[in-house]
C-alpha cells in the first residue's frame, strides 16, 4: 500500500493514471470495486449536480471549510451536535478563531490561515489536474464509506455551523474529471490516530456484456480485500505549499475540465473562485507551479471573497451601499450594490468593460444570491436591463443578496440541491419582483439618472428637424397606436413659473460640508415638533429619516462594520408612567415590512410598510437602534396606521395630435467639437456614462422603462466619413449628413418599435441575452447604415423639407 499511493498521486494527468491502473492487476479485479454510496444506480445522483466545473470545485472547498470548523470544534471538546456548539457559520468563526479572524483583512494573516485550505495545480498547462488539501478533521480509513464515499446520508444535518447537508456535493466535481472521472481521495484523522487511508473513484467502464444489459454505468471506488487501503505515516511530501501532509484530507481531480480563461490557477481560477465565494468563512490559497509558469511571480494568491475585493477596489468601484430588508414572507435579506466606474482613467470605455468583466464577471454572474458566503444562484446582466430597466448600469453593477437569514421555508424553495442555481419556483419569482421593487426605490435610481443626465443636453437646432418630421410625416391612427405602445407620446409639459425661482434658490443655498466619523455619535429622528410619531397609510409605506454623522459604508465595510436594527416594542412595556427601561424588542416583520438603507451623507432612511395583520387606528411603537462599540444609539417612533390612500385616477388623455408627438430625443455626437457645434456632445462626454463610441459606431440608444428615450448619432462614424469623402460638392455633403441623421433616427425608431411590440428576445451564440438597444446598435455597425446611405430615401427626406 505504501508504494501504491505515491504512484497514483504522482500521475499528473488522467492518461498517466490510466496507464498505471491498466498495468496493475489489483485494479483489474472487479471484486475490488464497489458502487459509490452502496448504490449501483448512482449515475443520476452524481451526474445531475453542478452545471459548472467552477461551482463543482466550490463544493469541494466548502467541504474543506466545514472540515476545518469541525476540527476546531472537536479540539475545543464540544460536541458539534450539542446545544453548546455554534448556531451559525459566522458564530463558529468568531468562536474558534476568536482573535485570528479580525486580522484576516490583512494579506499576511489571511495567507497564513489560507495555507490550511489549498487548491494546487498539477500537470501540463493544457491538461491541468487539481489537488485540494485541507488541514481539517480528516477521517479514519474505516469511516470513508460513511463520509467521503456515501451519498445522501445527511450526516451534517444536525450540525448548524457547517454548509453541507446531503453528503453528495463533493461528488459533483467527478463529471468534470477527464473521460474516466478519476478522483483520488486520501485522509488521516486530525488527532493523529489511525492510519493514512486512500481510495480511487472512477466511472465504471462497461464491458461488452454490460453494454447489452445496462442502461447506464455507475460510479465506484477501490478497496483491497474488502478494506480501504491504508498505511502508517508520520508525514508525507505531497507538494503542499510550505508544509508536509500530516493530518487532514487531500483530493486529486485528474485532467479537470476547467472552462476557458481559467488556466492559471493562482490568477484566473482565483478570480472565478472569488466570485462563487463572495464571503467565505475561511481564506483559501490557490497555488500554481514554477514548472507550469516559470516567469510568473504570483504563483500563490489567497482567496478571501469577492466582497473584500470589491471594497478594496477603489480603482474600479465608484460607490456601494446596502439595503437591510425584513419582509413578512421572505424574512431578512441584505442587498449590497456595487457600482463600477464607467471609465477607468487609463482605459477606453470598451477596455474598461472588458477589464471589469475579466476581474469581476468572469462567469457572467451580475446578481449573486449567497448563503454563508457561498453563491447558490445568480442572474446575468439581463436583470439590470430588463427588471431594473437601468441599461446604463448593465455592465457596471454587481448586486449581492445575502440569503443566510431568510425564512427557512422560503429559502428552501429558492435553490436547487446542487446549490449552484435558482429554482423556477413561485418563491424565486417573488424574490425577483421584491428585489427589483426595492432597488428601483433605492439610491440606484439616482445613480442611473445622474449617468443619463451627464449626457443629456439641449440639441439646439436638431430639435427643429424632429418638429418638421412630426408635422410633415403622415402618421395615421394605426401608426400612432403602434408608436404609443413603445413611446410616451404626450405633449411636453410647460415649464412651471416657480421652477426657475426654485432653481435660483437652490443655487444660493450653500452646501453643508459633511464630515463623517468612523463610528456614530449622532442618531436623531428627522421629524416635525417634539413628538417622534409618523402616520403610515394601510397598504402604503412611509420613509423615516434619521440624522447621523457616521461614514457611508458603516454597514458594508469588512472591518468593524455596524448595523441598524428595527424592532417592535409592546405599548404597555413603554408606558411613560411606569417602568425603568424600554421593553424587550420583538420581531418587526410581525407587523411591518422594513427596508433600512446605508447612511448617505449624514442621512439614514428606514422605509416601513404595514403587513396584513395591521388595522386602521393601530398605534405601534418601534425601536430603531444604530449600534457602535460604546453602546447603541436608539430612537423610539410611534407609528399610527391611517386610512388607505385612494389611488389617483389617471386622467384620460385626449387623442394626441400629430404636432404633439413626444418622440425620443436625438443628440449629435462628434469626436471633437468644431465651431458651430456647441450643442453637440463629444465621444468623451458620452463615455462618462459608460456608453462607448468610436469610428465604428453609428449610434447608441438609451431606454427607460422599456421605452426608447434618447438616440445618440455619431457624425464622425467611418460610414459617414467614407460616404462624404466621395462627394466634392459642399451642398451634397451637407445633404448627405442630413440624410444620414434622418435615416439613422427613423430606422432606429421603427426597428425598436417593431422589435419591442413583437416581443422578440435576442441571444448571441454563447447563449447570453442581449437587449433591443444592443441588437440595434450592432445592426447599424454591421453595414446597415452604409446600406441606408446608399439607398434612396428621398421620399422621407422630402418630408423634412431638406
Amino acid at each position: 500500500m505504501k508504494h501504491l499511493f505515491p504512484q497514483l498521486y504522482k500521475a499528473s494527468t488522467e492518461t498517466e493514471l490510466h496507464t498505471i491502473i491498466s498495468s496493475n492487476s489489483l485494479f483489474q479485479n472487479p471484486d475490488n470495486w464497489y458502487p459509490l454510496g452502496g448504490n449501483d444506480s448512482n449515475f443520476g445522483i452524481v451526474e445531475n449536480q453542478q452545471a459548472s466545473p467552477i461551482a463543482a470545485i466550490i463544493e469541494k472547498l466548502t467541504n474543506s471549510i466545514d472540515a476545518i470548523l469541525m476540527r476546531r470544534c472537536y479540539e475545543e471538546n464540544i460536541d458539534p451536535k450539542s446545544l453548546f456548539a455554534p448556531k451559525s457559520m459566522q458564530e463558529a468563526v468568531e468562536t474558534f478563531f476568536e482573535t485570528e479572524y479580525k486580522n484576516w483583512n490583512l494579506a499576511t494573516f489571511a495567507k497564513q490561515q489560507a495555507k490550511n485550505i489549498q487548491i494546487i495545480a498539477d500537470g501540463p498547462k493544457t491538461d491541468t489536474s487539481l489537488i485540494i488539501y485541507d488541514n481539517g478533521e480528516g477521517q479514519h480509513p474505516e469511516d470513508f464509506e460513511t463520509t467521503f464515499l456515501s451519498l445522501v446520508k445527511g450526516n451534517k444535518n444536525d450540525i448548524a455551523f457547517v454548509q453541507g447537508k446531503y453528503n453528495m456535493g463533493g461528488t459533483g466535481a467527478l463529471v468534470f474529471c477527464g473521460k474516466n472521472r478519476y478522483q483520488l481521495i486520501a485522509s488521516k484523522k486530525y488527532d493523529g490516530s489511525g492510519k493514512f487511508g486512500f481510495t480511487l473513484v472512477r466511472r465504471h467502464p462497461l464491458s461488452g456484456g454490460e453494454e447489452l444489459t445496462k442502461k447506464n454505468t455507475w460510479y465506484e471506488y477501490f478497496k483491497i480485500d474488502g478494506e480501504i487501503p491504508s498505511f502508517e505515516i508520520d508525514n508525507l511530501d505531497l507538494g503542499i505549499f510550505e508544509r508536509p501532509f500530516t493530518t487532514g484530507s487531500i483530493i486529486k481531480l485528474y485532467s479537470y475540465k476547467l472552462p476557458p480563461g481559467n488556466r492559471v490557477v493562482s490568477r484566473d481560477l482565483n478570480l472565478s473562485l472569488n466570485e462563487y465565494l463572495f464571503e467565505p468563512a475561511l481564506p483559501i490559497l490557490t497555488v500554481d507551479t514554477k514548472e507550469r509558469y516559470p516567469d510568473d511571480r504570483g504563483l500563490e494568491r489567497h482567496i478571501y471573497g469577492l466582497k473584500r475585493r470589491m471594497e478594496d477596489s477603489d480603482k474600479y468601484v465608484e460607490d456601494y451601499f446596502t439595503l437591510d430588508v425584513d419582509d413578512e414572507k421572505i424574512g431578512h435579506m441584505k442587498i449590497t450594490c456595487y457600482v463600477f466606474k464607467p471609465k477607468l482613467s487609463d482605459k477606453s470605455v470598451k477596455d474598461t468593460k472588458k477589464t471589469i468583466k475579466r476581474e469581476f464577471f468572469k462567469n457572467n454572474m451580475n446578481t449573486l444570491f449567497s448563503v454563508n458566503g457561498q453563491v447558490h444562484g445568480f442572474y446575468t446582466s439581463e436583470f439590470t436591463s430588463r427588471a431594473l430597466k437601468m441599461p446604463l448600469l448593465k455592465d457596471f453593477l454587481l448586486i449581492h443578496v445575502d440569503c443566510t437569514k431568510m425564512n427557512h421555508s422560503f429559502r428552501q424553495e429558492l435553490f436547487m440541491g446542487s446549490r449552484d442555481r435558482l429554482k423556477d419556483s413561485e418563491e424565486a419569482r417573488e424574490l425577483r419582483d421584491a428585489l427589483a421593487l426595492r432597488l428601483k426605490k433605492s439610491r440606484l435610481d439616482g445613480i442611473h439618472k445622474d449617468r443619463k443626465n451627464s449626457i443629456s443636453m439641449d440639441s439646439g437646432d436638431t430639435n427643429e428637424l424632429l418638429k418638421t418630421f412630426t408635422k410633415n410625416l403622415p402618421l395615421n391612427n394605426d401608426l400612432m397606436k403602434l408608436l404609443n405602445q413603445t413611446f410616451k407620446l404626450e405633449e411636453a409639459k410647460p415649464e412651471k413659473k416657480g421652477d426657475k425661482k426654485k432653481e435660483k434658490k437652490e443655487k444660493q443655498t450653500e452646501e453643508k460640508v459633511f464630515e463623517p466619523k468612523r463610528f456614530p455619535s449622532l442618531f436623531k429622528f428627522q421629524g416635525k415638533g417634539d413628538t417622534n410619531a409618523v402616520k403610515v397609510p394601510l397598504g402604503g409605506e412611509k420613509t423615516i429619516k434619521f440624522d447621523t454623522d457616521v461614514e457611508n459604508h458603516y454597514f458594508d465595510r469588512s472591518d468593524e462594520p455596524g448595523k441598524i436594527e428595527v424592532s417592535l416594542l409592546e405599548e404597555n412595556e413603554n408606558d411613560t408612567d411606569g417602568g425603568d427601561r424600554p421593553g424587550e424588542p420583538k420581531k418587526v416583520s410581525e407587523k411591518f415590512n422594513v427596508v433600512a438603507s446605508s447612511p448617505d451623507e449624514g442621512t439614514i432612511k428606514v422605509t416601513i410598510n404595514p403587513t396584513n395583520d395591521m388595522n386602521v387606528g393601530d398605534n405601534v411603537p418601534i425601536k430603531i437602534s444604530l449600534d457602535r462599540p460604546s453602546g447603541a444609539l436608539e430612537e423610539i417612533i410611534w407609528v399610527e396606521i391611517s386610512e388607505q390612500q385612494e389611488e389617483k385616477k389617471k386622467k384620460e388623455k385626449e387623442e394626441d395630435q400629430i404636432d404633439q408627438v413626444g418622440l425620443p430625443q436625438f443628440h449629435l455626437v462628434v469626436k471633437e467639437k468644431e465651431e458651430g457645434q456647441d450643442n453637440f456632445l463629444t465621444w468623451e462626454q458620452l463615455e462618462a456614462s459608460g456608453k462607448e463610441m468610436d469610428y465604428e459606431t453609428v449610434m447608441v440608444t438609451i431606454s427607460e422603462e422599456d421605452q426608447l428615450s434618447d438616440i445618440y448619432i455619431n457624425l464622425d462614424s467611418k460610414v459617414l466619413k467614407n460616404y462624404k469623402s466621395k462627394l466634392t460638392d459642399e451642398n451634397k455633403r451637407e445633404y448627405a449628413e442630413q440624410k444620414y441623421i434622418a435615416s439613422v433616427y427613423f430606422h432606429t425608431l421603427f426597428l425598436y418599435t417593431i422589435t419591442k411590440n413583437r416581443q422578440y428576445q435576442m441571444k448571441k451564440e454563447d447563449g447570453l441575452e442581449i437587449t433591443v438597444d444592443e441588437y440595434i446598435e450592432d445592426l447599424f455597425k454591421s453595414y446597415y447604415a452604409s446600406f441606408l446611405l446608399n439607398f434612396d430615401l428621398g421620399n422621407i427626406v422630402d418630408t423634412l423639407g431638406v
